[in-house]
């Protein structure tokens, strides 16, 4: 037997004021997208904001249904729109924005399991990382630089 140790390195940032300019605008799209979920089981709202290298900036937020697990996050919202109306862009950085609807949530809050594969599948699609920015409605942000970090062991295409 051998043991593999496999590290991830995130920025953090002290809040979304420590970042650039472009990007605290895109957090700032991440978080009034968050107001636009609806999530009236979970109560757990999540914004995204996408920047595309074509310059377009696509916005998402949580769909739930009544007949779960019919509802979509809020990065696969983002995700999906992205690749159906610019099929041709690239995803250069993806922002996250979530906190329960009652309360502000100060921990970043990363991509649930089934949005690091979405996440993957595009990265791994367009052969460029995806900077991804999360965070809770206040506090901290981290900033990985490639989804590969959230999700070192990558299953994808060519495994089937």
């Amino acid at each position: 037997m051998k043991q593999i140790t496999i590290t991830t390195s995130f920025s953090v940032y002290d809040s979304l004021n420590e970042l650039n300019g472009n990007d605290k605008d895109l957090m700032l799209k991440a978080i009034e997208a968050r107001k636009n979920a609806y999530a009236p089981y979970s109560k757990f709202n999540v914004g995204v904001a996408i920047l595309l290298d074509n310059g377009q900036v696509v916005l998402g937020s949580n769909q739930e249904n009544a007949a779960y697990p019919s509802g979509l996050c809020a990065e696969r919202v983002a995700i999906f729109y992205a690749g159906s109306n610019y099929p041709e862009a690239k995803i250069l950085k993806l922002f996250i924005s979530a906190s329960p609807a009652d309360k502000e949530l100060e921990n970043p809050i990363p991509p649930c399991g089934a949005c690091r594969q979405s996440i993957a599948e595009y990265e791994i699609k367009q052969d460029l990382d995806i900077e991804i920015f999360f965070m809770g409605s206040i506090g901290e942000v981290y900033k990985s630089n490639s989804l590969k970090n959230l999700l070192p062991l990558l299953f994808d295409k060519k495994y089937l």
